[in-house]
């Protein structure tokens, strides 16, 4: 018998089977493909590799295609493309690294870098080439800064990889320095929040539910659509975040995307939130058998999530806001009421609690008036010592 939404079952000669659909295109249609394995982890593992379609054989053989005489003791004289740096070094990203990040850097090389400079030549007569080509092509303006930083990262980590392995010894890009545009986030107003939560706890369903949550646990959007009952200790009051899940591309298809469960963003992100009675009790009357807390068998999609999200809003009179908005407006709601930076720092998953000060708190012109009213008993101390 098949597991639900996985295509993954144990077959009568004691072996594990997981199907999947890939574009045949000598047929010119979609097929079914099969792996296999002793352990129902070994074929999942397969099966997620397989979906995403990480090309581990092709690089494998373009790799051992390349003459031997290319590493000849960590010095090459012969002819090395960008192009076949980029795939041996993709290789092992897709090897050593996240499914999700191996997806990322190879669709930045593959729409940004394979064609401007996937031909050049690495050495270091050609490294000017390089600079003044990259450069030109993120002078047209038409690409964001985080963007940019991206494909400046990805360039130099090839170099640096055809450094280490042929020995070039060809010196990395420089960027000009640009000043980064501060993204502005916000958050909810305390009236917006008021409608927010009053409509979602008189209708409340799972969607308002993981709404509620959110505000009192600062998930990320990804950890609340993976999070599951076995996550939750209802007597130890407590939330534990183990897993994310994100849409990712499907290589050799420009439309089709896999909803892919990974650990958490970074280890900080994996830890333990404090969770209180009133929504252990809000949780309480949803469980039952399935997995997953808002996704039954399966995690939610955060697409439809988001979605729903907007439709809240727009039933309660509240401008279209990113879901996101609800793990900032947390963030703020924490510090306003006095809450240790370093422990809201460690609820939301942050590696330094400067990231939690420069990009989640965003005090409100209530507390800027708090705070500044202070001064007020203050200057009367000092009046009065004066005096």
């Amino acid at each position: 018998m098949g597991r639900y939404g996985e295509n993954i079952r144990k077959r009568k000669d004691g072996r594990w089977e997981g199907r999947y659909k890939t574009f045949d295109e000598h047929k010119g249609k979609w097929v079914y493909c099969s792996v296999y394995g002793h352990a129902y982890k070994e074929v999942k593992e397969k099966l997620t590799k397989a979906k995403i379609g990480i090309p581990y054989q092709a690089l494998k053989k373009q790799v051992q295609n390349m003459d031997n005489s290319q590493k000849n003791d960590g010095k090459t004289s012969i002819t090395v493309l960008f192009s076949q740096a980029a795939m041996e070094w993709l290789g092992e990203i897709a090897d050593k690294r996240k499914y999700s990040t191996y997806v990322k850097y190879n669709t930045v090389y593959q729409n940004h870098l394979a064609a401007v400079i996937g031909s050049c030549q690495i050495s270091a007569a050609e490294a000017p080439k390089l600079k003044e080509t990259v450069t030109a092509y993120l002078s047209e303006g038409t690409l964001s800064e985080s963007l940019q930083k991206s494909i400046f990262c990805i360039a130099n980590q090839v170099l640096d990889f055809a450094n280490k392995n042929y020995g070039i010894g060809i010196p990395l890009l420089e960027r000009l320095p640009v000043k980064p545009k501060k993204k502005m986030v916000g958050t909810l107003s305390k009236s917006e929040q008021a409608r927010l939560l009053s409509g979602s706890y008189q209708r409340m369903d799972k969607f308002k539910l993981a709404v509620v949550l959110c505000l009192y646990t600062g998930l990320r959007l990804g950890e609340l659509c993976a999070l599951q009952w076995k996550d939750l200790d209802f007597e130890g009051m407590t939330l534990n975040v183990e897993r994310t899940v994100q849409r990712v591309a499907v290589q050799g298809c420009q439309t089709k995307t896999i909803l892919l469960e990974t650990d958490p963003k970074s280890e900080s992100s994996k830890r333990v939130i404090p969770v209180t009675a009133e929504i252990l009790k809000l949780l309480l009357p949803f469980k039952g058998t399935q997995t997953y807390v808002f996704g039954g068998r399966k995690p939610f999609d955060p697409r439809t999530m988001q979605y729903r999200f907007q439709r809240m809003l727009k039933e309660e009179g509240i401008d279209s806001r990113n879901f996101h908005i609800l793990r900032h407006t947390f963030a703020t709601n924490c510090i306003e009421s006095g809450m240790d930076v370093k422990a809201l720092s460690e609820i939301l998953g942050h590696s330094d609690v400067k990231i939690t000060l420069n990009r989640y708190v965003h005090p409100t012109m209530g507390l800027k008036r708090k705070q500044l009213g202070m001064l007020t008993d203050f200057y009367g101390q000092i009046c009065g010592q004066a005096a």
